[in-house]
């Protein structure tokens, strides 16, 4: 006579293992977790080869800007607000150059910016 479960099937089939083979997956996934923190490190270094310079040239602009804009103001309140101005300017026809690349130039950069 057959023994069955509550779900009405032989015991035997209760006994069946439920990962099928993923076991083996597992474990290669935790021995390649626990090189993670080298592989970010590695993909973090590679990565701020190229962003640093990147990120100079911006604070660069920026800080400059300031400044010019700190000295301006010891001068008085014309001089300050012609330097605001000059500086608004300049940082406009900078953004403007770049959305003309971008229009111009190779049309892929517009998927991006979506």
């Amino acid at each position: 006579m057959d023994q069955r479960g509550t779900s009405g099937h032989e015991e035997e089939d209760c006994k069946v293992a439920l990962l099928d083979g993923d076991v083996g997956r597992k474990t290669e996934w935790l021995l390649a977790a626990r090189d993670l923190g080298k592989k970010v490190r590695d993909e973090s270094s590679k990565l701020w080869v190229i962003v640093g310079p990147a990120v100079f040239s911006r604070l660069a602009t920026y800080s400059m800007n300031v400044i010019t804009q700190v000295f301006a103001g010891h001068l008085g309140d014309l001089e300050l607000a012609s330097v605001s101005l000059a500086n608004t300017v300049v940082v406009g026809f900078n953004y403007g150059l770049m959305i003309v690349y971008l229009l111009f130039g190779n049309s892929n950069h517009f998927i991006f910016m979506a």
